[in-house]
């Protein structure tokens, strides 16, 4: 028996219940990790919440982890007993003490950086990857919105961005998060309570737009986002934590003949190939320093339901790890 969390209903954090389940023997293709920092991610929330359908109820939340081999299943070859490793995105389950993963969803994670760093960082990482690097090819010269600047994501866009030769305009709640964001990159911060974000990107591209807005607000954002882009200007809405946008006619891109897109990590790191070109990229950027990893916050396993309400009431930056 191990300690996990588990999900027998939707709704608030309250849900999230701490119990004792079983865990099997690896089968094939598959190693048991016990796992020793687990990150937390807006996505656990929606699975939560029943905005995204998990395939069992009950169910155990979470989508990255970072922990050490302690079995394998047969016919794995290519990981070893002892040796740590970190995984993304599915499949869900990492917020338990141990648990089963096919090997061909783990990264091996370099001794140079510590398990609450790496939990922390490779849905955000990977995510922020394929979002300047594939989704949108951000380049020298282009001007971004990034929606929600100091949350997890947000953090890592604007450091990264910036170090690709971007200017970079981004949205937070408060004074303090402005001071982060400039910290992270930011050439432009805009304290969305406190003034109208398009008017003031519209401002500080003397009209012209933005290249592309990385919004994963939603529902909230989404209309105003659309206002900052220029002309064939990308909206690349990857996440709602304001809830899901409304629905609206396709003839809105049409003036502009904007992009938009809903991208999701699983479909960008879908081969294996993938999965390690990505995660190699984000930890090669921890190593020389472009990125820099804020874990802000840390809580045991057991008090996920107090980290989640944390999470919801905007009470966070940075970015959120539980310890088994």
């Amino acid at each position: 028996m191990v300690k996990s969390i588990r999900v027998h209903e939707l709704g608030g954090p309250e849900v999230l219940k701490w119990e004792d389940v079983e865990i099997r023997e690896p089968g094939e293709g598959e190693i048991r990790v016990k796992n020793k920092a687990i990150g937390l991610n807006f996505i656990d929330v929606y699975f939560r919440k029943g905005v995204y359908k998990a395939s069992t109820m009950p169910f155990t939340p979470g989508m990255e982890a970072v922990g050490e081999v302690i079995a394998l299943g047969p016919g794995v070859t290519d990981r070893k007993v002892g040796e740590v490793v970190g995984y993304a995105g599915g499949p869900m389950g990492s917020y338990t003490e141990e648990q089963i993963l096919p090997a061909n969803k783990v990264v091996p994670v370099p001794p140079s950086i510590s398990p609450s760093v790496a939990a922390s960082v490779m849905l955000k990482g990977m995510t922020a990857q394929f979002l300047l690097r594939r989704c949108f090819k951000v380049e020298p010269g282009h001007t971004i919105l990034v929606q929600a600047a100091a949350g997890g994501v947000g953090s890592l866009l604007c450091q990264w961005a910036n170090s690709l030769g971007a200017t970079v305009i981004g949205t937070v709640s408060t004074k303090e998060k402005a001071a982060q964001a400039k910290d992270d990159g930011c050439h432009h911060v805009i304290i969305y309570k406190e003034e109208d974000f398009a008017a003031r990107v519209n401002e500080i591209t003397s009209g012209n737009g933005v290249d592309v807005v990385y919004d994963s607000v939603g529902k909230d954002t989404f209309q105003g986002s659309l206002a900052c882009l220029k002309t064939r200007g990308y909206m690349v809405c990857f996440g709602q934590s304001s809830g899901t946008p409304d629905p609206f006619p396709l003839s809105v891109l049409a003036p502009k003949s904007l992009f938009l897109t809903r991208p999701s990590l699983m479909q960008y790191t879908a081969t294996r190939g993938e999965l390690l070109e990505t995660a190699g990229e984000v930890f090669a950027n921890i190593a020389s320093g472009v990125l820099r990893v804020r874990v802000n916050h840390t809580y045991p396993l057991s008090q996920a339901a107090q980290a989640h309400a944390d999470l919801e009431s905007r009470k966070t930056s940075g970015s959120v790890v539980l310890l088994p």
